[in-house]
């Protein structure tokens, strides 16, 4: 008798892990928080998340599109505010405005809808590395006009705004700078003055920068990078900041961008209402504190707590971007591909 309660418990056990309910969520590449979160998000939910690298944010938002007729995923965090417009067209989000969005500032908050609701905020900017320009004895550009220059041009590596947010964010800012046609001007002088562009921020950054081995002490990056240069570095001590990061913002006017990143629940979701509880999760306390020195970025809720090491992440004077920039991103992609990459 006794042997069969066993079996019989062994057996439940074995049908209640089977029948565990799953959430999948797409992110892009650069994605990470605290797997001890995740664990207790699980625990609490009796629930296992599951996780898909989806690329660049550009190259996930492609890949949600090609599959929205039969979605690979429930969630998905790491859309920004550049790529919105085209997500909203293409139909592949379903509304959910979590009451925890009352904690993010309005400015801050991406839409009315609750399609994607903002979990972070950073700033697309230039970054250079200091011990390289000392060592070359060479000034530091000091507008987007010397950037394109072949003096600085080859110095330079940016991501592709086809396949990469940052890039987006990047093309949108000399965009809204230039013009359009002083833009694709720009972007042609710079690319024939040897400006590099890749497909996504891991290969500029960890392989292109010179910081990190490459050829390119110019990569476009973001302003909380800085801070992360120095939290990497070996001995770091949070009571014992060195007077300087080895790597520094150009602030260039009309090249930085704000971009403001959200979770949202994918549209044909089995999981709506366990979706809508990770929506809740990555904007709770315990993550937005967690952001800050995993991803490099700001949390949107205010009043988290900071680590010391962000005070050498510079906040640029914000930009206004002209509502017709920002209203549809992918036509000018799509110019940038005709008059930039295609031109000859």
């Amino acid at each position: 008798m006794r042997n069969t309660l066993i079996l019989l418990t062994a057996l439940a056990a074995a049908g209640a892990a089977s029948a565990q309910t799953t959430l999948t969520v797409i992110t892009h590449d650069s994605f990470d928080v605290d797997k001890k979160l995740i664990a207790a998000f699980e625990t609490q939910n009796r629930a296992k998340v599951r996780f898909i690298k989806g690329g660049d944010a550009g190259e996930l938002l492609n890949r949600l599109i090609l599959t929205r007729r039969a979605p690979i995923a429930d969630v998905v965090y790491g859309l920004d505010n550049s790529l919105l417009p085209r997500a909203r067209q293409a139909g592949i989000l379903q509304p959910y405005k979590s009451p925890l969005l009352s904690r993010v500032p309005a400015a801050y908050r991406l839409d009315d809808d609750g399609l994607l609701n903002t979990v972070d905020y950073g700033f697309v900017a230039l970054n250079y590395d200091r011990a390289w320009f000392e060592k070359n004895g060479v000034a530091l550009p000091r507008s987007l006009d010397d950037l394109k220059t072949p003096a600085y041009a080859k110095l330079t590596v940016v991501q592709s705004p086809a396949t990469s947010s940052p890039g987006l964010a990047f093309l949108l800012a000399t965009v809204n700078h230039y013009g359009e046609a002083g833009a694709w001007q720009w972007w042609r002088a710079a690319r024939q003055g040897g400006m590099k562009v890749t497909r996504g921020w891991s290969d500029a950054y960890y392989k292109d920068f010179t910081r990190n081995g490459g050829r390119y002490p110019i990569v476009l990056s973001y302003a909380s990078s800085p801070a992360a240069e120095v939290f990497y570095a070996d001995g770091f001590t949070p009571t014992k900041l060195p007077a300087q990061a080895p790597t520094a913002n150009l602030f260039l006017p009309g090249s930085t961008y704000t971009q403001l990143e959200g979770v949202g629940i994918l549209k044909g979701t089995k999981q709506a209402a366990l979706a809508r509880k990770f929506v809740d999760f990555m904007l709770g306390a315990p993550v937005q504190a967690d952001i800050p020195t995993r991803m490099w970025i700001y949390p949107a809720v205010k009043g988290t707590p900071m680590n010391p090491v962000f005070t050498f992440a510079q906040e640029p004077q914000p930009t206004t971007v002209k509502a017709e920039v920002a209203a549809n991103p992918q036509r000018l992609v799509d110019a940038w591909v005709t008059q930039v990459l295609r031109a000859r």
